[in-house]
């Protein structure tokens, strides 16, 4: 990133600073000035942070988060990561449409549902895509 993303970056962010104690295991495990959204997790859970916490450093760092582990952005050429034929189980498809909002869940709860019904995060965005179940509330704050 440029000097007038970091602007951009800093500004989406008043008054945050950077914090060192973070700054060193983000720069470690960000390469090509990426950050992906697992080790982004990972951190986190390492450092004893909310994810968003890691998302503000890494902005503050010139970051960018990539690979959603939903498949939702950061993949290559601004594209998403879905699978059109991924199987859709009916009781997931059920379960999703009583938790959803007005056509839309929460990243947090994709997470919980992909755990519960033992597929991937990758899967589970795939099938709120063709459901299409709108994925909101980014853990990181992307969205």
């Amino acid at each position: 990133m440029g000097h007038r993303n970091r602007d951009h970056s800093v500004k989406k962010h008043p008054g945050a600073q950077l914090n060192q104690a973070l700054a060193r295991p983000i720069l470690k495990a960000g390469g090509n000035g990426r950050l992906t959204c697992a080790g982004a997790h990972r951190l986190a859970r390492e450092q004893n942070c909310l994810p968003k916490e890691i998302r503000i450093q890494a902005d503050l760092l010139e970051l960018r988060i990539a690979q959603c582990q939903l498949g939702l952005f950061g993949y290559a050429r601004g594209q998403k990561n879905f699978n059109p034929d991924a199987d859709i189980i009916p009781e997931l498809k059920e379960r999703i449409f009583d938790v959803q909002c007005d056509g839309a869940i929460g990243c947090k709860t994709c997470w919980e549902l992909a755990k519960e019904f033992k597929i991937s995060r990758i899967t589970m965005g795939s099938v709120c895509e063709r459901l299409e179940i709108r994925i909101r509330s980014c853990q990181l704050g992307i969205f």
